[in-house]
């Protein structure tokens, strides 16, 4: 039965890392292991082959061995959303084409960068993507990465078409959500794309966060985004203070921090592919004190073990 994006692309979801072994290769049983850990944690959806998943090191074929495994593992327990990550129009159209094929339920499409396209050059880059799929297509705005921003008069041209479903902001605006919310089509959702601002994004209207701390702690994150819901702000912004290091932390070397973590955690190798690199020692040891500052709440499950 389908679902429509807008009950399901809700809520913290995980933006998950390609584990990879000794040998560089890809590895399926730990990216498995991750890929249960959350459902198992009631994640509405998993986002794989995206910025903690290392996209751009990943040839064609690789995208399309994790897409496939994350939906051969999901058995539609859990959405599968597919980064089809490039700045060429024409490999994007084959990457989205891979994950329709594999089996995905949407793909995410990121501003191209380094070419520092225009705005009219990102409206034919998404609409020209999205006329080779029939999947639901969610936007990724992240500025820091791309150079130039998605800009708000460019997304309604493009939500004219209710392929586009959601966005995923990594500006870290949190007035956005309210902002867009009086001209966005009825279901399409804003999702933050920063860990350190997802509270106030949220409690300004938006609808979730594309987490990487989720990877770490999703069972926290599902209570955050319970508690705006219901109002209570306080507990909320609690917790999310406790988190505010650690998403620090990961938002400083992403993703090599965030593989450091869920080493600690015995959940994958800490292995990168270049040019990322291993976190140095003096990074490892922050990432233990951030570990260390909410340890004595037992807020994640394996800290402190």
């Amino acid at each position: 039965m389908f679902i429509p994006p807008s009950a399901w692309f809700t809520g913290f979801i995980p933006d998950l890392p390609t584990p990879f072994d000794a040998a560089d290769a890809v590895d399926l049983k730990a990216f498995a292991a991750l890929c249960e850990r959350q459902i198992a944690a009631n994640v509405p959806a998993i986002v794989v082959c995206e910025t903690a998943g290392e996209a751009p090191t990943l040839s064609p074929a690789q995208q399309e061995l994790v897409i496939r495994a994350a939906v051969d593992i999901a058995r539609g327990r859990v959405r599968v959303i597919a980064g089809t990550v490039s700045n060429a129009t024409d490999r994007a159209i084959e990457l989205a084409r891979r994950a329709e094929a594999a089996g995905a339920d949407a793909v995410m499409l990121v501003v191209p960068a380094y070419n520092k396209p225009m705005q009219e050059g990102m409206l034919a880059h998404f609409r020209a993507i999205a006329g080779s799929i029939g999947l639901p297509v969610i936007l990724h705005d992240n500025p820091s990465r791309t150079l130039r921003p998605l800009a708000d008069e460019t997304l309604l041209r493009l939500v004219e078409s209710r392929q586009f479903v959601g966005l995923r902001d990594g500006c870290g605006d949190i007035t956005r959500p309210m902002r867009l919310s009086r001209n966005l089509p009825a279901g399409f959702r804003c999702l933050s794309g920063d860990d350190r601002t997802a509270f106030g994004f949220i409690a300004d209207g938006g609808d979730g966060a594309i987490s990487e701390v989720s990877n770490i702690a999703p069972d926290l994150c599902r209570t955050i985004f319970s508690h705006v819901r219901q109002g209570r702000l306080q507990s909320a912004r609690y917790l999310h203070k406790r988190l505010i290091p650690l998403s620090t932390c990961l938002s400083k070397e992403s993703p090599a921090a965030l593989k450091y973590a869920l080493s600690v955690l015995g959940l994958i190798s800490a292995h990168t592919r270049l040019p990322i690199v291993p976190l140095d020692a003096a990074a490892q040891r922050e990432v233990v004190r951030a570990f260390a500052a909410i340890a004595d709440e037992e807020l994640i499950d394996g800290v402190g073990a």
